[in-house]
C-alpha cells in the first residue's frame, strides 16, 4: 500500500513541477504584455527577459531533480540537488550579465518585475504541493479503512 502512495506522490510531484514551470512562464508572459501595453515595447521585452531569467534556471533545477538517476540512493538525490541549485544560481547570474550587457535599450524595473513575479509563482507551487500532499493523505486514509 505504501508503495502505491509513494508512486502517486512521485507522479504528482512531477506534475506539480510542470505546473509550476508553466505558471512561471504564463505569469511572465502576462506581466510582459501588461508592461508592453502600459509602458511600451522596451518595458515589455525587458519584463519577458526577467521572466525567462527566472524560468530557465528553474527548469534546469527541475530536470536535475526529476530525471531518473543511475544512483537511486538518497546521497545521489542530495548530490543532484546541490549540483542543480548551483547550476541554477550560475545560470541566473550569467543570464542577468548577458541581458545587462547585450540588451539595449533595457528597462531595469520591468526586468526585475518579471523576475520577481516568476519567483512568486514558485511560492504558489509550494502551496499547491502542500494541498496535493493533503489530498493524497486523505485518499490513502480512506482507502485504508
Amino acid at each position: 500500500m505504501t508503495g502505491q502512495v509513494e508512486r502517486q506522490s512521485a507522479t504528482s510531484s512531477g506534475h506539480l513541477v510542470v505546473k509550476v514551470l508553466l505558471a512561471q512562464a504564463g505569469l511572465s508572459m502576462v506581466v510582459a504584455m501588461l508592461f508592453w501595453g502600459t509602458n511600451g515595447h522596451v518595458a515589455g521585452y525587458s519584463a519577458l527577459a526577467g521572466g525567462l531569467i527566472c524560468v530557465l534556471p528553474n527548469a534546469f533545477l527541475a530536470l536535475r531533480l526529476t530525471v531518473p538517476r543511475s544512483d537511486p540512493d538518497p546521497k545521489g538525490l542530495v548530490r543532484a540537488a546541490y549540483v542543480g541549485e548551483l547550476g541554477k544560481l550560475a545560470l541566473t547570474v550569467i543570464m542577468f550579465i548577458v541581458v545587462f550587457t547585450l540588451v539595449r535599450p533595457l528597462s531595469a524595473g520591468a526586468l526585475f518585475a518579471g523576475f520577481i513575479v516568476g519567483q512568486l509563482a514558485t511560492f504558489a507551487g509550494f502551496l499547491m504541493r502542500d494541498r496535493n500532499e493533503e489530498e493524497l493523505e486523505l485518499k490513502s486514509n480512506t482507502n485504508g479503512e
